[in-house]
Order: structure tokens, then sequence, then C-alpha cells
């Protein structure tokens, strides 16, 4: 019996001990109070108190099945090609775009520049001793970047939102545009909060001549084991009188994309998210041909496939989810870009940019 109440000891002083250390470990990010929750329940209707939601009515359940077509591993044997950018190229007159690996992209807009879901840290982790690492490096870092009009961050998982990256870009952009919950983290980290501005889903904000347009995902969110979905998740419509872009954000396939088009047209642009995919979390991350898909459905005129080219965070090979988006865009007739990482390009220069390049790596 003694020695039972001794293990028991053990085991509940460890517990305890996790429970502290999420708490109180910086990167593990913020929680939203009793008020925090009240306010979000008279902002959105996709709340319901406690978590945020998708709603039934866009539940679609997709036929599409998880064939891999690669048998290349998780991670390239090959060191990646990796451009160094060139920001300059970008002017009031045009639309320049960096890929700097998975879902990192700064658009530069007619003059104004947004950072989509910045991770410039080795691993997306809480803690940098252990967590999936990369296996391609950007050519830039935070202080390489030009001056930022924001920020935009669809969710708080480790693979976007990167507490080391928002700490050093407190300095270099106007304002962080985040969906509800997240602002948590950023106060946590120090971020002033006339910095932070916080939407939700059909919420519109204005940076001088371009409107930020936060949309629907299907997706989850949380950094820590007892937050799941109290900070909602997001895709983005960014548009100006004459041009429009997509970014998908995380998440699988619903009827989301149909009301997103409904909703604004046909689009010059989209990011799309094709990779990390799993059968386990299908309703979580699109796979490949239904990424394609959504891009369809969206109508966009020229469409990049992002996250992946960075991490390793599900089984299929590396290479996988560009070769199966590609396929699937080709049978639709889609005009995909696909870059090499860290590379400057124009999406109505498309023809320059369509190199499939990781087929020549193993």
């Amino acid at each position: 019996m003694k020695k039972l109440l001794i293990v028991l000891s053990v085991i509940i002083a460890l517990i305890a001990a996790v429970l502290l250390f999420i708490r109180f470990y910086p990167s593990f990010g913020g929680m939203p109070s009793k008020s925090d929750r009240k306010e979000y329940s008279t902002r959105t209707e996709y709340y319901d108190g406690k978590k945020f939601i998708y709603p039934e009515k866009w539940t679609v359940e997709s036929n599409i099945e998880d064939i891999r077509i690669s048998s290349k591993d998780t991670s390239p044997v090959d060191e990646l090609p990796v451009s160094t950018p060139d920001f300059s190229l970008a002017d009031e007159n045009n639309v320049m775009v960096t890929w700097f690996g998975h879902s990192s992209v700064l658009i530069q807009f007619h003059g104004y520049n947004l950072l989509c879901d910045p991770v410039f840290s080795e691993r997306c982790s809480p803690m940098q001793w252990i967590g999936p690492k990369r296996f391609s490096e950007p050519t830039v870092s935070v202080k390489d970047l030009p001056h930022l009009d924001a920020v935009l961050l669809s969710h708080d998982h480790y693979d976007h939102l990167d507490q080391q990256a928002v700490k050093e870009l407190n300095a270099k952009s106007d304002i962080f545009i985040v969906p509800l919950g997240v602002e948590k983290h950023l106060e946590r980290w120090k971020i002033p909060e006339n910095k932070i501005s916080t939407v939700t889903w059909w919420d519109k904000l204005n940076i001088g001549n371009i409107e930020i347009n936060c949309c629907p995902s299907r997706h989850f969110t949380g950094r820590r084991l007892i937050d799941s979905d109290m900070t909602q998740w997001c895709s983005w419509v960014i548009r100006d009188d004459t041009y429009s872009i997509f970014d998908s954000g995380d998440g699988g396939f619903g009827g989301h994309f149909q009301e997103i088009h409904d909703r604004f047209g046909d689009f010059d642009f989209a990011l799309m998210e094709c990779g990390q995919y799993n059968s386990n979390w299908h309703h979580s991350h699109l796979f490949p041909e239904e990424s394609a898909n959504a891009a369809d459905i969206v109508k966009a005129g020229t469409v990049l496939p992002i996250h992946w080219g960075a991490f390793v965070l599900s089984n299929h090979g590396w290479d996988d989810c560009p070769e199966r988006f590609t396929i699937q865009a080709d049978k639709l007739g889609l005009n995909v870009v696909t870059p090499h990482l860290c590379e400057t390009f124009s999406p109505d220069n498309s023809a320059n940019y369509q190199n499939r390049w990781w087929r020549d790596f193993t």
C-alpha cells in the first residue's frame, strides 16, 4: 500500500508539473477569459460559448481517396533549390508574391506588404529542441523583410503561428490581423493591443485601398492539450477594385468554398493548402485533388499550391502534394504556378513559373 501511494504521488506530481509547464511556458500562448468568450458570442454565430464551430450546412463529404503516387521519403534527400527573393520588384502597379515554404507567404499588393502565417523558426514546436524540423531553410529572416503593412495569421497551430517570428515582427509590422482568440497569444508575447485587430468570419478590414476579408475554413485550433477550438481559424480574401486573392488557410473540403465564391466572385490568384494531409484527419486538411477542386470552385485564374516544402507533418512523400495537385489541376484546366522556394514572382506572369522542379529531386 505504501509503495502504491508513493507511485500515485509521483504520478500526480508529474501531471501537476506538466500542467504548470503548459500554463506558464510562453510559447503555449494565452487563453480566452470568461469576458472574452462572452464577447465572441456577440460577434459571431460560429461560436457556441466555449468553442468555435464549422456549421453543419457546409459539411460535404468528398469521395476523393488518399492514393499515394510518390515513392519518395517524407523529407527530401537532396537539398532543395531555394532562391533569393527580390522584394524591390514590387510597386503600386503590380502584385508580387514570395513563398518561403509551407504557408508563409509575402504578398506585395499594389504598394502594400502583407505577410501571411510567417514561420521562420527551425522547428514548428513550442520548444526548439524537439518537434518537426525544417528540411528547407529560407534565404531570408525576419530582419530582411520589407516594412509590413499587416501580418495575417490564419490560426494558432505551430506551423502557422511562430512565437519568435511574431515577436521579431512587432518592430516590422503596423498591425497583426487575427481571428478571434488568437489575440490572447499575441498579448501574452507582449504585442501591444493597439497593434492587434481581431476579426471573425465575414468581417472586413481596410488597409488603405486594400480590403482584408476574414472567411471560413474547415479546420480546428489549439496550442496545448486543453484548448481545442477555443480560438477561431480562417481563410482570407484580399482585394481592391482591380485584383482579388484567396488564401485558403488550413482546412478540409466543404461548402464554404462555394459560399466564398458566391460572395466575392472569381479570383485572380489563389494560394491553396495541399499538403500534410492524412486519412486520419481528412476533415481538417485537403487531399491535393480536393485542393485543386476547391481552386476550381472559387474560379482562381492562377493558383499556387502551398503547405508543403518545409516541414514533415504527415507520412506522405514530400513531393506527393504538388504532384497530385498539378495532375488534378491539369485535368481541370487550372493555371498553376510552382516557383522555387523564396522566389519572388508575379502571378500575372505565370508562364515563367511553371517548372515542376520537384521532379528532379529525390
